[in-house]
């Protein structure tokens, strides 16, 4: 049959579909043919690539795997429909039990592997390898959704549970474990425990799944824990897992085998690292760009390179768009791989919601969140070669048959759904599919509105139809309106992860902490915050805590209870802070940026009763030690440019006297408390609270500001700038 034989909408195909065979008969006559044809189709030859990371991705391959009753409807999804699917994994995640492997090994994020491993899932492949009978596969699931998901809470039984996998699963359950299973996760478990031949990995805190996946990982790799494993570890590794809980072999790839991590960019000029960090942070302003960093140009797997070349079908999966997508196709290979396959149907999958930290904040308007068509026009922001020929067809979530008392609830949560603009986006030449992507049953019971595995493959499905017989689909991709600025994309940055992290420790080592608990605060602390330098770590001796009653620091300028002493060149913190976490980490924080500029100053004093004409008015004099007796991170000039930016004016007879001339009643910060707080705040605007209310400056447009207020926008954003390339080195 030719494909031009129908004109129907696609979208009307596809919500046709999703209504089932049962209310066929609800539709015109040759509605009705044609979603016979399209379901009678033989899919199960096309070559299809999915491509992303995070939960998104594994629900819509197979199911949440972490959802309670998924082991009841374990092989639905993508997989039911299209046998030939390879899924190609975001590898840059650092949070969790991630992050803790990537502080420890020189490894790749695996925790989106071990996700889509158990997406992946066969009945015919666990029938086959274990000789069961269909009654006993669903129990089988069970275990393996048991074994891979359970979260180590820091339990004496801990250690009994890793090198014995099965004791996670509850005791009748166990029973129905084939024994070669059971003996394979012993085997893993046993290879990453204390005493075994791998990496011993202190499992609290971790996911179980995750320390199976890493053992077979690194029991295949030749450099045993001392470096990267390369691709062939990882592929035998990932196999290796596969196999034994009934996934293809071949079929799962990571993006790329060479660590890395993100760098984010906000419209404020802010530029930080670290993808945990990204929805916590709370910068308030959108993202403008972010960065995959690897330690060396990435590595892709051909297999997983010919797969993308060969698609019949390429999904860009439902995820954190700057997390989980757009990292993906930063890595060159992969992403030319894409545009050479003009052959495939491919299909950009749109959230659901916005994301906090992501796509909360609209870079066009900051009063809301994103659109359809702004997360095109991120892609192409961040894409190397923007987003020509990556896809063709945009799916969005039917809004009109969610109820508004549910969006309303979700409201309340301050969750939003991301419109569809639609002809906004066929104006930048994409195809917009509008369609029921959740299930009415799930909303019923449960009140939430997630991506269903079955009405997501049957979408794809009705498009692979579509393709062969609807007229005029795809529409043929005219490019986008999106203006493209070319950036510096997968760039090399070292140490690895988890060479920072020792050299952190190792630093930290040196130096008194009274009480030595503070070591692992700090360590902690840095860990979260790795904008932070090793050599920012070189400028005070240790940290102590000083009792209530000794504590006279003064309160005139500020209530910050942790500073740098440049006499002893300790941090001290106030002994209340101790109670007190968060706070304790933002003190310290401050304490440490002021640490950098060690002894800069020789002498400071007031100045009163300037003249007549100043007369309610009071001047700050500093004046700096040499260059060489500062033991100060930044050079001369540095300390000057900065001194500027922080109001001093420098004496033109003494060029080592700064001042500043402030009314009696005026507020002040001293440059060395500012340096502290903009520290603080530029890592973690939940930081240095109060120079969020400073730069709140930065969010009004310069036409809308008097003269002096847009004198001072142009001067916090230099202090950001200095911050960012001098500071923290991300201009160099």
């Amino acid at each position: 049959m030719l494909r031009q034989e129908y004109k129907f909408p696609p979208e009307q195909l596809v919500e046709a579909v999703l209504h089932g065979p049962a209310s066929v008969n609800d539709f015109p006559r040759r509605m009705r043919d044609l979603v016979r044809r399209v379901l009678s189709l033989d899919v199960s030859r096309t070559r299809v690539v999915i491509l992303g990371g995070g939960t998104g991705l594994s629900t819509v391959v197979g199911g949440n795997s972490q959802m309670k009753d998924w082991p009841d409807h374990a092989f639905g999804g993508l997989k039911r429909f299209f046998q030939k699917l390879d899924v190609v994994v975001c590898t840059t995640d650092d949070g969790g039990s991630t992050g803790q492997l990537v502080k420890q090994l020189p490894t790749i994020g695996i925790g989106d592997l071990r996700k889509s491993c158990l997406s992946l899932i066969s009945a015919d492949r666990l029938q086959k390898t274990y000789r069961l009978s269909p009654s006993e596969i669903s129990g089988v699931v069970r275990v393996i959704q048991r074994i891979f998901n359970h979260r180590f809470k820091g339990s004496p039984a801990d250690k009994r549970i890793l090198r014995d996998p099965l004791q996670a699963v509850p005791a009748p359950l166990r029973r129905l474990c084939p024994m070669s299973l059971a003996a394979a996760f012993r085997e893993l478990g046993g290879y990453v425990s204390e005493g075994g031949r791998g990496p011993a990995i202190e499992p609290a805190g971790h996911c179980l799944g995750n320390l199976l996946l890493t053992a077979a990982v690194f029991k295949a790799a030749r450099g045993g824990a001392r470096q990267a494993p390369d691709l062939s570890a990882l592929r035998r590794g990932l196999d290796e897992v596969g196999s034994l809980i009934g996934v293809a072999p071949g079929c799962l790839h990571a993006a790329t085998a060479t660590p890395g991590q993100l760098k984010f960019r906000y419209a404020n000029g802010v530029e930080v690292y670290g993808q945990s960090k990204s929805g916590g942070a709370r910068r308030n302003f959108p993202v403008e760009r972010v960065e995959a960093e690897f330690v060396a140009p990435p590595r892709v797997s051909s297999a997983a390179l010919n797969a993308v070349r060969r698609a019949d079908l390429i999904v860009f999966a439902p995820g954190s768009l700057y997390t989980s997508m757009i990292p993906v196709l930063q890595i060159r290979p992969i992403t030319e791989a894409i545009r050479a396959n003009r052959r495939a149907l491919k299909i950009l999958a749109a959230n659901f919601w916005i994301q906090e930290g992501e796509t909360d904040i609209s870079p066009g308007n900051e009063g809301r969140g994103f659109l359809v068509s702004e997360l095109i026009e991120a892609y192409d922001r961040n894409v190397p070669g923007g987003v020509r020929g990556l896809f063709q067809v945009v799916f969005s979530a039917n809004l009109e048959r969610i109820p508004g008392n549910v969006l309303r609830n979700y409201a309340l949560e301050g969750k939003r759904p991301i419109h569809l603009d639609r002809g906004r986006v066929e104006g930048m030449g994409y195809q917009p599919i509008e369609a029921t992507l959740f299930s009415p049953e799930q909303l019923k019971s449960s009140q939430v509105i997630h991506h269903d595995a079955e009405k997501f493959a049957l979408s794809v499905r009705a498009l692979v139809g579509a393709r062969r017989f609807v007229k005029g689909f795809p529409a043929r991709e005219r490019g986008t309106e999106a203006a493209r600025q070319d950036s510096p994309i997968s760039g090399v940055r070292g140490p690895m992860l988890c060479d920072y992290h020792a050299g952190v420790r190792k630093a930290l080592a040196r130096k008194a902490f009274r009480p030595r608990l503070l070591e692992r605060v700090m360590a902690d602390l840095v860990w979260d915050n790795r904008d932070i330098q090793l050599r920012h770590l070189d400028y005070f001796k240790g940290v102590k805590v000083v009792r209530a009653g000794s504590w006279h620091r003064s309160t005139e300028w500020d209530n910050v209870l942790g500073y740098f002493d440049p006499d002893d060149r300790f941090l001290k913190i106030h002994e209340t802070l101790v109670r007190r976490p968060e706070r304790l980490r933002e003190d310290l924080l401050i304490a440490l940026g002021e640490s950098l500029l060690g002894r800069y100053i020789e002498s400071r004093r007031w100045i009163q009763n300037l003249s007549a004409v100043l007369r309610d008015a009071r001047c700050y004099e500093i004046r700096l030690r040499s260059e060489r007796d500062r033991g100060c991170f930044l050079n001369d000039r540095q300390l000057r440019d900065y001194l500027r930016l922080a109001r001093m004016v420098p004496d033109r007879a003494d060029p080592l006297t700064f001042r500043i001339t402030i009314n009696n009643n005026e507020g002040f910060l001293p440059p060395g408390l500012l340096f502290g707080l903009l520290y603080a705040w530029y890592l973690n605007n939940a930081y240095g609270g109060v120079m969020e209310y400073e730069m709140s400056l930065l969010k009004w447009p310069p036409h809308t500001l008097i003269p002096y207020q847009a004198q001072e926008r142009v001067r916090k954003q230099a202090l950001i700038a200095f911050f960012r390339n001098e500071v923290f080195g991300h201009g160099r």
